[in-house]
This record gives C-alpha cells, sequence and structure tokens, in this order.
C-alpha cells in the first residue's frame, strides 16, 4: 500500500469514527426526546443539537485534513440545516390527516419536494462552507443526499419493526439509539468516501 493510499484509508477511518460518533450522540436529543413527548418545538430543538453535536464532530476532522473550514461555520451551518430538516418532517407528522386527505397529484410532488428538501439540507449548508476550501465540492452536496437518504433507510427499517404500541419510553428511546447508530455509520461511510475524493483532486 503507498503512502498515499494510506493517508487517504486513514482520512477515512478518521472521518468514519468521528462522524458516527458525533452522529449518534447528537442524535440522543431527538430520540430521548421524542420518546418522552411529540411537541414539534422540542423535537426540532433537539435537531438542532444533534447537527451542532455532528458539525462539532466532523469539523475536527476537517480541522486537520483541509485545515480548514472554520469550525464554528462549520457547526453552525449543520444545526440550522438539521433543524430545518427536523422541521419539515414534524410539519409532515403534525399534518398528516390534512396531508392525506389531498389528491395524489398534489400529495406526491408536495412530498417529493419536502422529501427532497430534507436529504438537501445538511449537504447544501455545509457545501455554503466547504466549497472555497475544495473543488468540485457540489460533489459533497450529492454524497450527502445519497448518505442520508441511505442512512435513513437502514434507520426504519430496524426501528419500525421494533417499535410496539404501549412500550415504555426507555425502550423506545433505546430502539432508537440503536438505529441511530447504525444510521450514523452508514452515512459516515458514505460521506467519508466524498471526503476522500475531495482530497485526492485537491
Amino acid at each position: 500500500m503507498t503512502t498515499t493510499e494510506l493517508a487517504t484509508r486513514g482520512i477515512w477511518q478518521s472521518w468514519f469514527r468521528w462522524t458516527t460518533a458525533g452522529e449518534f450522540a447528537g442524535f440522543l436529543a431527538p430520540a430521548l426526546v421524542g420518546a418522552l413527548t411529540s411537541s414539534a418545538e422540542l423535537l426540532v430543538l433537539a435537531g438542532v443539537i444533534e447537527g451542532a453535536v455532528l458539525g462539532a464532530a466532523q469539523a475536527a476532522v476537517l480541522r486537520r485534513v483541509l485545515r480548514a473550514p472554520q469550525s464554528w461555520d462549520w457547526i453552525g451551518a449543520t444545526a440550522i440545516a438539521a433543524g430545518f430538516a427536523w422541521a419539515v418532517a414534524m410539519i409532515a407528522v403534525h399534518n398528516g390527516e390534512r396531508l392525506n386527505s389531498l389528491p395524489l397529484v398534489v400529495l406526491l410532488p408536495l412530498a417529493a419536494v419536502a422529501g427532497t428538501g430534507v436529504l438537501l439540507s445538511i449537504g447544501v449548508a455545509q457545501w455554503f462552507v466547504l466549497r472555497v476550501h475544495v473543488h468540485r465540492s457540489h460533489i459533497w452536496v450529492l454524497a450527502n443526499a445519497l448518505a442520508w437518504s441511505v442512512g435513513l433507510g437502514v434507520f426504519f427499517a430496524v426501528a419500525t419493526p421494533l417499535w410496539q404500541a404501549g412500550q415504555p419510553p426507555a425502550l423506545i428511546a433505546l430502539i432508537g439509539a440503536f438505529a441511530g447508530l447504525l444510521m450514523a455509520a452508514t452515512m459516515a461511510a458514505i460521506t467519508g468516501a466524498a471526503l476522500v475524493h475531495l482530497v485526492k483532486r485537491g
């Protein structure tokens, strides 16, 4: 294995560890809040906390790999984007009956726009910070959309059959945390590959 291959492998491993840990730790906030309450406001706030923790973990790697961007810019962008994604999700959840009453010709485009906004939110927000430091930074937006799409798919595939009506809040939170860990690892693996690609291209 060449020196370059070792270096890029080290970048991916570092990103994978930090991002997985950051997203898992951050996701505990909405997992716990969601187990205790259905308050949309509190869940959006928990989502902002999730984004801030994730952003801080990722910034720790970016400072070494790119010697940029500024940590607070990255953390702030990630926190705002995560809050936005949770807000969109809460609007959908708390207006489920009203949305289900809409004709498919209206509901499907609305769902597509909302889903796209959620999947692109973090990648686009981080791109505004990253674009001045790397070439072809638009790849980051696409990679994040893929990463979160697959990661959320993993989360719901694991959590949905395990969650049952009448479960105690502690068990609901534990299931959510376990599924969140798998989601975090999936997202970290995909975005880590994208980061290595961007670093190689300079």
